[in-house]
């Protein structure tokens, strides 16, 4: 599954060529899978902690498999959008779940600690390799065989899961919350929406402007359910505490900016500079492998010194690549996008930890985990707006494919690119500040109660 997320992003030309799809296509192909992911990942943490961990888990490997499978099938480019669902649904019980599985198989803390930074490692590392595997695939074999190979694995988990990982539940399941899940899906299924067809739509047109009108009631409706309800989907109090707004802000900002770059740099490499799926994803290797390398010392700064000296790094990081790609064209020397592909990754790989630090910060302990959960929400909204939002800005959304013209184009989205790493700045001064720690100290009574 972490493979996938960076994988498809290298094989989108190949598939838009394949399947004669618009860019807008492309985006949904992307966006259609982190869409579903971010609305599903809260119930089916409930779902497992109801039925079975275990059980939860190797559903969501059939479905990923079988998803994956049908992807490889996909006769058009809305089959394909369509069987992306598919598989996310099934990656939405895999990912929460797999930290239930951990925390309920190991007892000991140190032995729990070691499996936790053993899950985090692979995770990096398929995230890391993606582009450069999807390239390989891609140029020798085609397309469809990145979601081949998930394939023999998906069926190897599942069996395996089956010979190793033991059933637990939880002895008091959250209630489900349907409404309120419900609204969480059409608040993100319009905004995003609106956000790719507006180009094509056109921003004032009825249709455009319904689906933004409709995605801010979703969200007033949301708030006022939720506050209701004894046992929401989001507890709406969580917001009270800056730090944990602030992780969210950051979530959401930071995976935007990631979702935004692996999406304009697949396209730029490819259509404008004319490079091969394998090229494209030798040369983007440079950030993954300098996120490898900084996520874990990323996670030692925040244990030793805070949060705030990792957001800083982070947000000059994104901030001074996006600052660089400002100024590529069709004939930008090679050793320039190098600069700033490690620079990005650089200030990447420093975002995570402070993340999940900082949101479950101050709260109670039977608290952490929905708060985590929320965090982890975040990051996938993150990437469904960071793409959205980078083929509007660059007028991509509205266009059947992209020509030399497309680098200067995505100027404006690299400068967007460089006021979230500003804002990530002004967001580690803030979380870690005394007002920040009054909003704990007030919000934590309320949330034992």
């Amino acid at each position: 599954m972490s493979l996938d997320a960076t994988v498809v992003n290298v094989a989108l030309p190949s598939i838009g060529r394949e399947l004669h799809s618009s860019i807008s296509g492309l985006q949904w192909t992307i966006d259609a899978y982190t869409l579903v992911l971010a609305s599903l990942l809260l119930l089916s943490g409930s779902t497992a902690d109801r039925i079975g961990r275990r059980t939860t888990f190797q559903i969501g490997l059939a479905l990923f498999t079988v998803g994956s499978l049908l992807c490889s099938l996909a006769p058009g480019v809305g089959w394909l959008v369509v069987f992306r669902m598919v598989q996310a649904v099934g990656g939405s019980m895999m990912n929460p779940v797999a930290m239930s599985i951990i925390t309920a198989t190991f007892d000991d803390p140190r032995q729990r600690a070691r499996a936790v930074g053993v899950w985090g490692a692979v995770v990096g590392v398929s995230m890391g390799l993606g582009p450069l595997v999807g390239g390989a695939l891609t140029d020798s074999v085609g397309w469809r065989a990145i979601f081949w190979i998930n394939v023999p694995v998906g069926l190897a988990a599942i069996v395996l899961t089956l010979l190793f990982v033991p059933e637990s539940k939880a002895p008091e399941p959250r209630r489900l919350d349907p409404v309120g899940q419900g609204l969480v899906i059409v608040l993100l299924a319009t905004l995003v929406g609106g956000l790719i067809e507006g180009p094509r739509l056109g921003w004032t047109s009825p249709a455009a402007l319904g689906l933004f009108l409709v995605a801010a009631a979703a969200l007033g409706l949301f708030v006022a359910v939720e506050r209701r309800r004894r046992e929401p989907l989001i507890d709406v109090r969580f917001f009270r505490s800056i730090p944990f707004s602030a992780a969210v802000v950051t979530a959401v900002v930071a995976f935007g900016a990631n979702g935004a770059f692996l999406f304009l740099n697949a396209l730029y490499l490819q259509e404008v500079r004319g490079m091969s799926p394998f090229e494209a994803g030798l040369w983007t290797l440079p950030a993954a492998v300098a996120t490898m390398i900084v996520s874990p010392l990323s996670g030692r700064l925040v244990g030793s010194v805070g949060t705030r000296r990792p957001l800083l790094l982070a947000g000059v990081g994104i901030g001074a690549a996006g600052a660089i790609l400002t100024t590529i064209d069709a004939r930008s020397p090679m050793w320039v996008l190098v600069v700033a592909f490690v620079l990005f990754g650089v200030g990447f790989g420093m975002v995570n930890a402070p993340i999940t630090n900082t949101a479950v910060s101050g709260m109670p302990r039977a608290q952490s985990g929905s708060a985590a959960a929320v965090a982890s929400t975040s990051r996938q909204t993150g990437v469904s707006l960071g793409v959205a939002l980078a083929g509007t800005v660059t007028g991509a959304g509205a266009a059947a494919s992209v020509g030399p013209s497309f680098a200067v184009a995505t100027h404006a989205m690299w400068w967007i690119v460089v006021g979230i790493g500003c804002a990530i700045v002004v967001v580690a001064f803030v979380s870690d500040s005394a007002a920040a720690d009054r909003s704990v100290a007030r919000i934590a009574p309320l949330l034992d109660d």
